[in-house]
């Protein structure tokens, strides 16, 4: 279900029934239900065509996307690609030396963290319990929490990490995108024509142009759709998802040789300040970064929440819970329900 909730909207959701509009409100006030044939008639008078971009427009966008992963294959192909490739296999065989004596360290930098092994901190704290054996501490935010015997199959284990070092990572980049342009619109840095991270979407199905920035012109796929813009997100997404289905060696064809592994793959490309060179720690930074991980995962729980709950963004919540916080809390939310 898609809905507009925005304070100068003038056009209700034809989507937004009697009886759940009740669940929403807009500003302090429930929002009223509206008679069928008023709501038919705004939504006549205010629809707005799917795409206002032209042919041209529409092109460009498709190609730009394009030009990613066709030009990693052009280059690999080439024989300036060859050339790279041979001075790699130069470089490689003292990478990988470096690179062996690091994964050295840090396993006996595990061995003496706090966070690693059986001594580590467990998600009961003292409280005793039956932690699972095949849960060792090996790997970063290892709490022996397993109540569903997901992890008993060492394969299995490994690659549901690999996932959630995953999703724990867009999870911070998504939470920083849906904070950055409502604090930004809110102080008066930029305004944009929707800065609430959810009611973007629905601005697109109506039909409105998205600026980046709010600057008025710049946009790539703003003016685009929603079906272009998710053919555009699937043309950018191919080159890196067939990297990772190809593993770390599958930049090796344009001469970059990542010394780490899948979620960690090092190098300048991904390790451009070089965190990797101290492996004490580097083996903390990664717990520290699962955990901001899970926090933002559970973070975005509480966004879509709040978006249900008050059709407001989380930072607009937040400022008027610490402007009022006994008459803007949960409490009060679910009293208006």
């Amino acid at each position: 279900m898609v809905l507009q909730l925005h304070p100068q909207a003038s056009v209700s959701s034809p989507l937004l029934s009697s009886s759940s509009s009740s669940f929403f409100v807009q500003g302090s006030k429930p929002l009223a239900p509206k008679p069928r044939k008023i709501l038919l008639k705004r939504i006549a008078s205010s629809s707005t065509p799917p795409c206002k971009a032209s042919w041209q427009e529409l092109a460009g966008v498709l190609v730009f996307s394009a030009i990613p992963f066709t030009a990693v294959k052009a280059i690999a192909n080439s024989p300036l690609g060859e050339s790279l490739q041979r001075r790699m296999e130069e470089r490689k065989k003292v990478a990988i030396q470096e690179s062996s004596k690091l994964q050295a360290l840090a396993a006996k930098a595990r061995k003496e963290s706090l966070w690693y092994g059986e001594e580590r901190p467990h998600w009961l704290g003292p409280i005793p319990y039956d932690y699972p054996q095949y849960l060792t501490g090996e790997l970063p935010g290892d709490y022996g929490f397993d109540v569903a015997g997901l992890s008993k199959d060492p394969v299995a284990f490994q690659r549901y990490f690999n996932f959630e070092i995953l999703h724990a990572r867009w999870a911070m980049l998504a939470a920083l995108g849906a904070l950055v342009p409502e604090l930004l619109d809110l102080s008066g840095a930029f305004h944009f024509i929707e800065p609430v991270w959810w009611r973007v979407g629905y601005s697109k199905l109506k039909g409105d142009t998205l600026d980046y920035l709010g600057i008025p012109g710049l946009h790539l796929a703003g003016s685009q759709g929603v079906i272009v813009i998710a053919i555009c997100q699937a043309l950018l997404m191919v080159g890196p998802e067939y990297a990772r289905y190809c593993g770390i060696e599958a930049l090796e064809p344009l001469g970059i040789y990542l010394p780490g592994d899948i979620n960690y793959p090092g190098g300048a490309l991904f390790d451009p300040l070089n965190l990797s060179g101290d492996p004490v720690a580097f083996e903390e930074l990664k717990v520290k970064e699962i955990k901001n991980g899970r926090l933002a995962m559970v973070a975005w729980l509480g966004f879509y929440a709040q978006a249900a709950l008050t059709g407001k963004g989380p930072v607009q919540n937040l400022l008027e819970h610490i402007s009022d916080p006994f008459h803007n809390n949960l409490c009060s939310v679910l009293k208006l329900m």
